[in-house]
């Protein structure tokens, strides 16, 4: 069974990959670098090569749903990585674009990072199924102030935003759907018998505003960033914020947890996060839009 679920999470990197490939191709040929409004996205659902995009992403998470139930989350998340490397692959292949030194470190980093928290976390968490309202009412609070922070910064500021930013904001909305996706799992699994009565409304409309608020910033991160940096941002801050939320918040941390294995998962965490960081700046599409950029500029004072 474990081995089935392997070749899930695999198959699931891959459709993942080219899925985003797909529909980062399709946003920038149709916005062109702008931020994508409402209007932009009801217009990509008439673009086949976005609404496949889509269709594979979807596939991808129902194989990478399934391999989370049938093997530990140790074995399967870290797979997810993988589709990293396939993205960055399969994007440098169709623009022809070679990757420079910052760029393979930072992609390194964030796969190396990233596997190393995940795999730390899951060796040091408690074995703990049951959430109360109290824990699940504190995570929906906190959500709320990501949204108030990601949201009103996308008021305030509109047209100075970057790729990286709207990554933070997937990642960490991304991750937020997780964990409560998990708690309506679990209430929904609870022997007692009353089902969907067990689910709070207060969760399935966090999940919905989350949802449809880390998708629009997909979008936008896709328009004005290489795909692999989408990818690389989703496959690093999702998982951290999710883990980060269960030992924090649901008191999944071993109480006897070492302080050198604490401090170890801090220190993979940043490296992923750098490397994110780093791949935002250092990515040579990213360095041939600022040229690109730069140049529009000097053109328009020397008019």
């Amino acid at each position: 069974m474990i081995w089935l679920a392997v070749c899930a999470a695999v198959a699931g990197a891959f459709f993942l990959a080219f899925g985003t490939q797909r529909q980062s191709s399709a946003v920038r040929s149709s916005a062109g670098g702008l931020n994508v409004t409402g209007l932009g996205i009801a217009r990509l659902f008439r673009t086949p090569r976005w609404v496949f995009g889509l269709l594979l992403l979807g596939v991808g998470m129902a194989l990478n749903v399934y391999a989370l139930a049938s093997a530990p989350l140790t074995v399967v998340q870290p797979i997810g990585a993988i589709a990293l490397v396939i993205t960055t692959v399969v994007n440098a292949r169709e623009y022809n674009i070679k990757m420079n030194r910052p760029t393979i470190l930072a992609i390194i980093a964030c796969m190396l990072g990233s596997a190393a928290f995940v795999i730390l976390a899951i060796e040091v968490s408690a074995e703990n199924h049951r959430i109360t309202s109290g824990q699940e009412l504190h995570t929906i609070l906190i959500l709320a102030i990501a949204v108030v922070v990601f949201g009103g910064s996308l008021l305030l500021f509109p047209h100075r935003l970057g790729a990286f930013f709207y990554i933070l904001g997937a990642g960490v909305l991304f991750g937020f759907v997780a964990v409560l996706v998990r708690t309506i799992s679990v209430a929904l699994l609870d022997p007692n018998g009353r089902f969907i009565a067990n689910v709070s409304w207060y969760s399935v409309l966090a999940v919905i505003v989350a949802g449809l608020l880390g998708s629009y910033f997909v979008q936008n991160a896709y328009s004005k960033g290489p795909p692999d940096l989408v990818i690389a941002g989703l496959t690093v801050i999702d998982p951290i914020v999710g883990i980060s939320i269960g030992i924090a918040i649901f008191g999944e941390l071993d109480p006897n947890v070492r302080p050198a294995i604490a401090l170890t998962m801090v220190a993979a965490g940043c490296i992923a996060i750098v490397g994110v960081i780093a791949l935002s700046r250092h990515h040579p599409e990213v360095l041939e839009r600022r040229a690109e950029a730069k140049r529009r500029t000097k053109l328009a004072e020397s008019k």
